[in-house]
């Protein structure tokens, strides 16, 4: 017979029930834990969707993403004429709010020119951007479907195609239309505007300017040989696409990542308190059953045996039962969560370590009650 299931089925209520708390519990660990990583893959999205190797930018600033950027439209040619340089493209970024289906979307536009590099790797449903103007490539989480079309500033775009996992630092959805497109939207005024700068004598188009260039390299080209050159042009700069990466993990989304780091490690803590509290309560509360083992002869075993292996049930339950909430809501949440099975896994390394330590507190306790005891009233 196997004493730990015995007890569990003479108080399964109570048992469920505590298992649940204990779920609900994981559960906001898990979301903070998705939370943290869904914030890093969200900051780095736009960032790897080129699969870029260089990036050009205007000098003295750590554009596109952590500072604003403005260089020549024609940099790009340049850039491509250099040795090592297989492909390169000019991009655009910028933030819109636009009103559709009865809801305003807060939009990351990006600006591409199709066949160079900054466009989409992967098309999930539909087709990319075939024509030269006002079609775009949306991410699923804008809610839009092919066939629809959205108004930026004066002009109705029409969804040509899906894409997943495009999205800023921010966590608002991209789409990708042509880089002429972006650029118009990006200089364009209202015609209040318009008949205001028209009446200064003002020009109401700006320059031809883009956020960055972007470079592939030949295989076997000198990365750092390339960007040494483009620092020595005084107008521009230039960073791989690590130091990218890495300026936006320490720049951009580095006090939201500190911060939520943080609360996951104080969230953590309360949680090995909370389940330690609960399995040395359970073991306080078998004291005089634990008395009765002893004074029938029972080996020390045999009682360690009973209160490890609540302890781990109870452990295991919550884990499993957080786990299949958070898989069940996940896609709810305003942010993305991404949750990775090392993450799953060393929760529940964690979660084992601190039963075993807690129940080592119920076992010290129950071996230290005098088989007398169980006499008593």
């Amino acid at each position: 017979m196997n004493l730990a299931l015995k007890d569990i089925r003479h108080g399964l209520f109570r048992f469920v029930l505590t298992c649940f708390g204990l779920g609900l519990l994981m559960t906001v660990v898990l979301a903070m834990i998705g939370i943290y990583n869904g914030l890093v893959s969200d900051a780095l999205a736009v960032v790897k969707a080129p699969v870029a190797d260089v990036w050009v930018v205007e000098a003295g600033t750590k554009g596109p993403f952590a500072e604003a950027s403005s260089i020549p439209a024609d940099t790009r040619d340049a850039v491509a004429r250099m040795p090592g340089v297989a492909e390169a493209g000019a991009v655009n970024y910028q933030n819109v709010e636009a009103f559709h289906a009865g809801r305003t979307l807060r939009i990351y536009v990006v600006g591409y020119e199709p066949g160079r590099p900054g466009g989409p790797q992967a098309i999930a449903e539909g087709r990319g951007i075939g024509a030269s103007h006002f079609e775009l490539v949306a991410d699923r989480k804008t809610g839009l479907l092919p066939g629809e079309t959205i108004r930026f500033g004066r002009k109705r775009f029409t969804v040509v195609g899906l894409v997943e996992g495009a999205m800023n630092s921010g966590g608002d959805p991209a789409v990708y239309v042509t880089l002429a497109d972006a650029m118009a939207l990006q200089t364009e005024l209202d015609p209040a505007a318009q008949r205001v700068q028209a009446a200064r004598g003002a020009v109401s188009v700006k320059s031809a300017s883009v956020a960055a260039v972007i470079a592939r390299m030949a295989p076997g080209a000198d990365v750092d040989l390339l960007t040494a050159t483009v620092r020595q042009w005084k107008h521009l700069a230039a960073m791989t696409q690590a130091e990218q990466e890495e300026l936006l993990l320490v720049s951009v989304v580095d006090k939201a990542r500190r911060q939520i780091g943080l609360f996951l490690g104080i969230l953590l803590s309360v949680s090995a308190v909370v389940i330690a509290l609960i399995i040395y309560t359970m073991t306080m509360e078998k004291l005089k059953q634990i008395a009765t083992l002893k004074l029938i002869g029972a080996p020390d075993r045999t009682i360690v045996a009973l209160i490890v292996q609540q302890a781990l049930i109870l452990g295991a339950s919550g884990w499993a039962i957080g786990l299949m909430l958070i898989l069940s809501v996940k896609d709810y949440f305003p942010r993305r969560v991404v949750l990775e099975p090392f993450n799953v896994m060393v929760l529940a390394g964690i979660i084992a370590a601190v039963c075993l330590l807690s129940s080592a507190l119920g076992v010290r306790a129950a071996m230290k009650v005098d088989p007398a005891t169980a006499l008593g009233s």
